[in-house]
């Protein structure tokens, strides 16, 4: 052992002999009074002293983990739970499913084709989503949902009208591809692709538009909003039975929100103002230049994009095609020869968006993690914004600013539900806390832990150190109860001076709010007034319940609509906002330095991953990372979070299938 090494060790071993002889005082009147320990944070816990809540702060939550004996092996913890699709179900036998219907030769090939696990459908749609499919086709015998005497129905047209005005909303057009169907020349085969391939392409809009274009987790572990991805039979029963009304139906899958909606409205206005992006694109493969009398596979997908009718050979590059190619040039500056060249294929690809557009884009998507219902009355913490609001109705009962997670110590993106408040909170500092910093500084200072008031408390061979309440409890007098797998929440601090910073970017994870009174006289009600609750400081710990659970969302956008609809741009504190922008292909920028170094990427695709694999990845363990410096001399000390631990997957290509 390095003289280094021997060294820290002695002086870790001197801090206990001084916390325990100097302490003991405080340990006697401790185990009189037992202080009450926290359980360590869970594995996605940013840490900090934020992240330490005593087990009677913990209603809700799994109970703490019981220490492991010298020699025994740990139970894994707990995973979090896993986006649908991702995890195999037990295996359990198949209900048989119904023949398709006689005489009809579409049901017959519907049925084969669900059957044939090698028939393409959308790649990106899992074994789930075609089971789902095949059980909601088998209920109407496997017919033909979406035609009638070999054409289009009503509610097919208004899907393909939302699918081919996705880009309203910010989807891409061109990942839900509309098939094409010619009914004079079409046989039953050709009758059914169309059919699941338009259900196919109606269910992936539907769970794309509710957040499934990305997997939010794979960016960050502390990213984890709980998706609501509807089922594809889900889907397909309301828009089936829509008729004309499907259109609007399919819509209704993106969100509502007031924000999400201004964001919309300034990208229409947007690529109003660009001509080229207000027509339709279309990225065509490879393959040779095109002339008039050729044939190729590709011409279908030309004469969609130009809105031509089918001819006799959907594959012939015919007069009208090569026409409607050289005004296509001529609109672009090119040469009108009405050969299809790559300079055209290039054209027809349309323009990359820009950084407004890709910033529009990419908070649009995250309000996509967040649920469609934000709830009548809800707190809203925006974390790049440092501000907290409590929302009713659509209007804002109350604001305050608010104290975030540092970069190297970052707030977690998730939504939960409120349901108490503690007053003259205690916290006890986490083992990992303990061991890394409190006691190296004990090392360094003997009187550490009595000039900061703390309490020691022995447990058969070893202690706890517990910061009880009062002034300088780096809780503050009342801290806000959500329970969630990140085991943070919303506390007053006593460095109150701190909220006149501009950039507030400094906790340990938990939320600060400015002034915890008042807010807690708007989500107590009515029932505990300011005055109410300031004469309960100083009289021991106290848990009040909330009179109803209250929705908690903390999100993230760099980009905020004020009452007026104007946006404005907010920094990309932590570098979500450029991870989200690389994931969807809209940037090619590198990633902050700081986010960059915790990206560990996984080439493994994430539907592809076993279970096992999984489990790490939703419960991995954390990396020794250097010790931070503590920022607030009134609170405990800090340390950094593990890296991220899949970091940002390689960007989505345009093709999806």
């Amino acid at each position: 052992m390095a003289p280094t090494r021997r060294a820290a060790g002695a002086a870790v071993q001197a801090a206990i002999a001084v916390l325990l002889a100097g302490g003991a005082g405080a340990a006697r009147a401790a185990e009189a009074s037992p202080a009450v320990s926290a359980p360590a944070p869970s594995p996605g816990a940013p840490g900090l002293p934020d992240a330490a809540a005593a087990p009677a702060d913990r209603a809700g939550l799994p109970p703490a983990p019981a220490e492991v004996p010298p020699g025994a092996v740990a139970a894994p913890p707990p995973a979090l739970a896993a986006p649908p699709g991702d995890v195999a179900a037990p295996a359990v036998a198949a209900p048989a499913l119904p023949p398709p219907a006689p005489g009809d030769p579409v049901a017959e090939v519907v049925a084969a084709r669900l059957a044939d696990p090698a028939f393409g459908l959308i790649r990106r749609l899992g074994r789930r989503e075609r089971e789902a499919m095949q059980a909601f086709y088998a209920l109407g015998a496997f017919k033909a949902v979406w035609l009638a005497d070999g054409a289009w129905t009503p509610a097919a047209r208004a899907v393909i009208a939302r699918l081919q005005a996705a880009g309203e909303d910010g989807l891409d057009p061109l990942a839900y591809p509309i098939p094409l169907l010619d009914p004079p020349h079409a046989t039953p085969a050709d009758r059914a692709e169309a059919d699941l391939k338009l259900s196919a392409a109606a269910v992936l809009y539907a769970r794309d538009a509710r957040g499934g274009r990305i997997e939010p987790w794979r960016l960050s572990r502390l990213i984890t909003p709980k998706l609501d991805l509807p089922g594809a039979d889900a889907v397909l029963t309301r828009l089936a039975a829509a008729g004309p009304g499907a259109d609007g139906l399919l819509q209704g899958y993106n969100p509502a929100q007031p924000g999400y909606l201004a964001l919309k409205a300034k990208l229409a206005a947007l690529r109003a103002q660009q001509p080229g992006r207000a027509v339709p694109m279309v990225r065509l493969p490879g393959g040779p230049a095109l002339k008039a009398g050729m044939r190729d596979a590709r011409v279908p997908l030309i004469r969609a994009r130009f809105g031509l009718g089918r001819a006799g050979d959907a594959t012939a590059y015919d007069d009208q095609v090569a026409t409607a190619v050289a005004s296509f040039q001529r609109e672009r500056g090119l040469r009108a020869s009405g050969v299809l060249d790559p300079a055209t294929v290039a054209a027809l690809a349309g323009p990359s968006p820009g950084r407004q557009e890709a910033d529009l884009l990419a908070n649009m998507e995250r309000w996509r993690w967040l649920p469609a219902d934000l709830g009548e009355t809800h707190v809203f913490v925006n974390i790049p914004e440092f501000k907290v609001r409590v929302m009713s109705g659509g209007r804002v009962l109350d604001e305050a600013r608010a104290i975030v997670g540092k970069p190297d110590s970052p707030t977690p993106v998730f939504s939960g539900e409120m349901t108490y408040a503690v007053v003259n909170p205690s916290w006890t500092v986490p083992p990992s806390i303990l061991k890394n910093e409190f006691l190296p500084r004990l090392a360094r200072d003997p009187n550490y832990a009595a000039r900061l008031g703390y309490q020691v408390v022995r447990r058969g061979n070893g202690i706890a150190v517990r910061q009880p309440p009062g002034e300088r409890n780096a809780l503050g007098f009342i801290k806000f109860m959500f329970p969630n797998d990140h085991a943070v929440y919303l506390h007053d601090t006593p460095n109150r001076a701190l909220f006149a910073r501009s950039e507030r970017a400094l906790s340990h994870g938990c939320v600060r709010v400015e002034d915890p009174f008042r807010f807690a006289e708007v989500v107590l009600g009515p029932s505990w007034p300011t005055e109410r609750l300031r004469k309960l400081i100083g009289k021991g710990e106290r848990t009040v319940m909330l009179p109803r659970r209250l929705p908690v969302h903390l999100a993230y956008f760099t980009l905020a609509a004020d009452e007026t609809g104007t946006l404005r741009s907010i920094p990309d504190l932590y570098g979500i906002n450029a991870r989200v922008k690389v994931a969807l292909g809209l940037s090619s920028e590198a990633l902050p330095a700081d986010a960059a170094q915790k990206q560990k990427p996984k080439p493994v695709p994430h539907q592809a991953r076993p279970a096992r694999d999984l489990a790490q990845h939703q419960a991995p363990r954390p990396a020794r990372r250097p010790v931070a410096q503590a920022a607030e001399p009134a609170d405990p000390v800090l340390v950094q979070p593990a890296p991220d631990y899949y970091g940002i997957p390689a960007p989505f290509r345009r093709n999806w299938w």
